[in-house]
């Protein structure tokens, strides 16, 4: 296989449903067994996302990441038959590549390589609806693509002989670097029209004097299903990471008889590309501006707290240049608790989670109290 891992459309970047894969993780020895073992669980809830068919996962311990293979050479041949054995696809793999590391993956093992970075704009890409999304998923991509374009004359014919002169590979290549610098702009100039039409919109709720609350959280805890129980929207709900990627607005009455705005947000999940984070301002503005957060956590995960301080991680960053909105934390998918280990849960999170209220949005339990606990949490001057 001659081909390398990316092409000028970064077309082996891509995965498509059906795809038959086997996912990789790096073992380093600094994280805690725990942690290891939900970052592979959460790729393989990635990977599920995306359409993929699960074969099997590796998992591999090493004092570091290999600079050539990332996994090293040895480990490599033996994917290699692996894939072979059990008729793979793609090989994902769990942590960020180099471009050379991807590249020499690809050639060593002969199937197509992607890392966590592309499988999560896969999915991005996948499930984006507004135009708005669409463009900042693409800019992402793109961002991505750039430095990982490569090696065109291989494909494309022998370079030239002469000193100084160019193959037809690389004038190929140079080509697509200028299209892309070139689509990267243009992208940039629609969104920051986007922006200003948001920051029109913000203005006039301002001038309302209309509160903004924010459901922000882990990906997957239920964020849609309060939002539409809370101002009986009609919101998109399925039981996938990512299953909301447009920021969705609805209004709500508190029964103190005030109106409120509210918005859904994209979920946090670790190891999500930087590339991502400038892309998707539009939901971190969200949270940026409100007046309150509703941080939606699922209960029932055995990973809450590891989610919880993922979450605070998160905000902490966006909120570096100035003060954090009032949290509310929302203890959500009570009715799913069954084991004595899930009801210990719940107790300890209601001891160290403050400001938590409890409830099941899918089956309406605690909404009323949710509700009611709002205007104590919101500013005095968001009325």
């Amino acid at each position: 296989m001659n081909q390398l891992i990316e092409d000028r459309l970064g077309e082996r970047a891509r995965v498509g449903a059906g795809e038959r894969a086997i996912l990789v993780g790096l073992d380093v020895g600094h994280r805690a067994d725990w942690q290891e073992r939900e970052s592979i669980e959460e790729l393989m809830e990635l990977a599920r996302t995306a359409g993929l068919t699960i074969l099997r996962t590796v998992l591999q311990k090493r004092d570091r990441p290999d600079p050539a293979f990332f996994i090293g050479k040895g480990k490599a041949d033996e994917l290699r038959a692996l894939a072979a054995k059990a008729d793979a696809q793609v090989i994902v793999f769990n942590d960020a590549l180099t471009p050379a590391q991807a590249r020499n993956l690809e050639e060593r093992i002969q199937r197509k390589i992607i890392d966590r970075a592309q499988l999560i704009m896969n999915i991005f890409a996948q499930r984006a609806r507004s135009k708005e999304a669409k463009l900042q998923v693409e800019l992402a991509q793109l961002e991505y693509l750039l430095p990982r374009l490569r090696g065109w004359a291989e494909t494309l014919g022998q370079p030239g002989a002469g000193i100084g002169t160019r193959g037809p590979g690389e004038t190929r290549l140079a080509q697509e670097r200028h299209a892309i610098r070139q689509r990267t702009h243009a992208l940039k100039e629609q969104l920051a029209k986007a922006e200003q039409e948001r920051a029109v919109r913000r203005k006039l709720r301002e001038k309302r004097k209309i509160p903004e609350i924010a459901l922000v959280g882990y990906t997957n805890t239920g964020k849609s299903t309060l939002l539409r129980v809370l101002t009986g929207a009609e919101t998109f709900i399925e039981d996938k990471l990512f299953a909301t990627l447009d920021p969705l607005t609805r209004q709500m009455y508190l029964p103190d008889g005030r109106l409120v705005v509210i918005t859904d947000t994209v979920g946090f999940i670790k190891k999500l590309p930087h590339q991502l984070i400038p892309a998707f301002a539009s939901t971190l503005e969200t949270a940026q501006t409100a007046d309150l957060l509703l941080n939606v956590l699922d209960v029932s995960n055995p990973n809450l707290f590891d989610h919880w301080r993922t979450i605070n991680e998160v905000l902490n960053n966006i909120f570096k240049n100035g003060d954090r909105p009032p949290m509310l934390n929302v203890l959500n998918k009570v009715d799913r608790l069954q084991t004595p280990e899930d009801y210990q849960r719940l107790e300890e999170a209601r001891q160290t989670i403050p400001h938590s209220v409890v409830l099941s949005a899918r089956d309406r339990v605690g909404i009323e109290e949710l509700k009611g606990h709002i205007p104590e949490h919101l500013p005095t001057g968001a009325a």
